[in-house]
């Protein structure tokens, strides 16, 4: 495994234990050696995430899109800035430089980011490993909802066995290197 990426917010939220949790997990990728990839922005956790690696000598990737780079969020010290054209072809180049992903708690754009990154599983695109990093109960209710459309049919028996939820950030990276 060289990189991992991880998807998470670009806000700050209320409750520090979710800046607390990218600050960690930013540290453990430089420490372990692994290079972060991520969507290169200078706010909310995602700066968080950034800043812990880089603080620990970690190789930072960033994939920005040209609408994003018009408002000026980009984060100044990352190893590598790659510029693409828009989301759909940041999620590409993010998958491809990637050897797993981790999902933090986040809102609608880190819900598209690793739905996509399941489903291109799914249908054969990609054979990587994901997880989501349950902090502090937040991806309960997205479980639910998996394992009830488990239950009904909607994923298979062995789509369902490859989505983990793990509640630290060693199981995170154990579920991302090992698998």
């Amino acid at each position: 495994m060289k990189n991992i990426a991880v998807y998470l917010g670009s806000r700050t939220p209320s409750n520090p234990i979710y800046a607390q949790t990218a600050k960690e997990l930013g540290k453990k990728i430089a420490q372990e050696h692994y290079g972060l990839v991520y969507g290169g922005a200078n706010v909310g956790t995602m700066k968080v995430l950034a800043d812990a690696s880089l603080e620990h000598q970690g190789t930072v990737i960033g994939v920005m899109p040209t609408v994003l780079f018009d408002k000026e969020i980009l984060h100044p010290g990352l190893s590598e800035v790659v510029k693409v054209a828009d989301m759909h072809q940041r999620k590409k180049k993010m998958m491809d430089l990637s050897d797993g992903f981790i999902a933090l708690p986040g809102g609608c754009g880190t819900m598209e980011e690793i739905f996509e990154v399941i489903t291109w599983r799914q249908i054969g695109v990609h054979n990587k490993p994901f997880v989501f990093l349950n902090i502090d109960k937040f991806y309960d209710g997205l479980k639910l909802y998996i394992d009830h459309a488990h239950e009904l049919g909607f994923i298979s028996d062995k789509d369902h066995a490859q989505i983990h939820f793990v509640s630290t950030v060693e199981e995170a990276i154990n579920a991302v290197t090992t698998s």
